[in-house]
């Protein structure tokens, strides 16, 4: 049974999709409108009703609009062709806005039970169709108030001129953004700039600090320009749109424990064949704690996670480690210190802080490549193994100020710490920023342990850092160290960094005791792991 229609009106071709509960009720329903004939939402409907069924979607009705020249209606204004030979881009997406909004949603208003009102209407598309969604918004927000951009051009000739001269989107508006990590990394004409004029899209629609709320992307690590990813898309963008709160159909993470939990109990009882009896809650560490903070001098959000320490604080309270990049380390310190400071035997309790970003992917990028980092221009930097454009950087002064005034005073306030015993922890970049921080505020740690540490990030800028700041560090009461690891099979570059920068400070005993560890057989990333035990007997020591 076809669960779409088709329909010939206004002379356009229509899809034309009532959701499940239409023919039973007499509720009115938001409606979204979707370019190219309906083709993201076909590919996903089977999964829409999933939603629908679990209560993680309101359920809406979904127009497909199709075109038969979307160079023309989807693009805003004429431009030239990007292949020899081929007609312009027509630039007639104002006329095609304005016929949905003012021929085909009236159309659908009056024929089915809708709810017109501009926040409870979408227009939705991927590729070009994203792009004029997008113009949509700016065009028609009388008439559309959720806008869904899966994957959109905005590569396209004057785009990025037209966002950053308007900067604000209309009030009222929600937008759903998505776009993949290699959507025009192997072009050489204007749309290599694919993925980064919709990270710069957001920054301007969202601010410096990234909070305007009313805007959400997803950048996908795989991602390319294909079909694939875009349809991927279409649940999590209508999810969003629709969602009354504004935070997606998502349920929280207690309700969906409790909902796991109840299942795997019916399952239990029932003996339904072909799912194991162990279905449950999903796996959490036993004694942490997450919460999201806010930097109060940026605005920008920050996943926080703590190991609470099992057993009864030492005399002069808990040693803690700070540690960087939390999505991908976390988890591993989280459970290595609740193993290894079990009684009797066991190292000193400890506390693990993460300081990790609302995100699922372990490391995320762009976040880290600002917060980690002094400015430094492209030509400072070597060329990306991808070919792309380097993120936004220079964020690291910032990032250190809201660890030093505000999570280090929570923790403090939270739990009996020892102020002695405060470290520092981070790979890569995150090496990077350690480093520095002990170069330019050596007053917040004892302990710096950077591990493979960026040193080459414009062009050895640390130590430059290193001389100016120098001659105002003074001994403390209690030495400073620094632990410096790298694994014997990463680049040559990097472990010969390693030494180098060790050679150097050694030379400086008296301010500052350093180590450097090389780990044998291991690589940039595979070295993380065989950090941990070493890493948890120097914090506690």
């Amino acid at each position: 049974m076809n669960r779409y229609q088709k329909l010939s009106a206004l002379d356009r071709e229509l899809t034309l999709y009532l959701p499940p509960s239409y023919h039973h009720s007499d509720r009115c329903y938001p409606v979204a409108y979707v370019q190219d004939g309906g083709d993201s939402f076909m590919d996903c409907l089977n999964y829409l009703e999933h939603l629908f069924k679990d209560g993680r979607l309101g359920e809406l009705i979904l127009v497909g609009i199709a075109t038969e020249n979307r160079n023309d209606e989807y693009t805003p204004w004429l431009a030239k062709s990007l292949l020899e030979g081929r007609p312009p881009f027509g630039g007639r997406g104002r006329e095609y806005v304005d016929e949905v909004a003012d021929r085909i949603k009236p159309y659908i208003d009056e024929r089915y039970r809708t709810l017109p009102e501009a926040e409870h209407t979408g227009i939705i598309g991927a590729s070009f169709g994203g792009l004029i969604s997008m113009f949509a918004g700016y065009w028609r927000p009388d008439t559309f108030g959720r806008i869904g951009m899966l994957s959109a051009s905005l590569w396209y000739e004057g785009v990025m001129e037209f966002i950053r001269g308007h900067e604000k989107l209309p009030p009222g508006l929600r937008v759903y953004m998505s776009v993949g990590q290699y959507e025009g990394a192997y072009k050489q004409g204007i749309q290599q700039f694919m993925t980064p004029s919709n990270l710069e899209a957001y920054r301007i629609w969202t601010g410096k600090e990234g909070a305007d709320s009313r805007v959400r992307l997803h950048v996908d690590p795989d991602g390319t320009h294909d079909p694939i990813f875009m349809s991927r898309r279409f649940p999590d963008a209508v999810s969003w749109l629709f969602a009354e709160d504004g935070r997606g159909a998502e349920k929280s993470r207690a309700a969906a424990e409790h909902d796991a939990s109840t299942a795997g109990q019916a399952v239990a009882a029932e003996g339904i064949r072909g799912i194991p009896e162990t279905a449950g809650p999903a796996y959490r560490i036993s004694g942490t704690v997450t919460w999201s903070m806010q930097s109060e001098s940026t605005g920008r959000v920050y996943r926080i996670s703590v190991a609470e320490p099992m057993g009864p604080p030492p005399e002069c309270g808990y040693p803690v480690l700070y540690s960087l990049d939390a999505n991908a380390s976390f988890g591993t310190l989280a459970e290595a210190v609740r193993l290894q400071s079990r009684t009797p035997r066991g190292i000193t309790p400890s506390i693990i802080v993460g300081i990790g970003y609302d995100s699922d992917s372990p490391i995320v990028t762009d976040e880290r490549f600002y917060d980690y980092t002094v400015p430094a221009a492209a030509h400072e930097l070597p060329v990306r193994p991808n070919g792309m454009p380097w993120p936004e950087t220079g964020g690291a002064e910032d990032f250190l100020d809201f660890i030093e005034l505000q999570l280090i005073p929570r923790i403090a306030s939270r739990y009996p710490v020892n102020p002695e015993k405060q470290s520092v922890f981070g790979h890569s970049l995150g090496g990077f920023f350690v480093l520095y921080a002990l170069f330019t505020r050596p007053h917040i740690f004892r302990r710096y342990i950077a591990a493979s540490p960026s040193v080459w990030w414009k062009q050895h800028a640390l130590y430059k850092t290193w001389e100016v700041s120098k001659p105002f560090l003074q001994p403390f009461d209690l030495q400073r160290e620094l632990s410096i690891f790298v694994g014997t099979e990463e680049k040559p570059a990097m472990v010969q960094d390693a030494r180098d920068l060790y050679e150097k400070l050694r030379e400086h005993r008296h301010l500052l005791h350093t180590e450097l560890h090389e780990i044998e057989g291991e690589g940039h990333v595979s070295v993380l792991p065989s950090l941990v035990s070493p890493l948890l007997r120097l914090i506690s020591s």
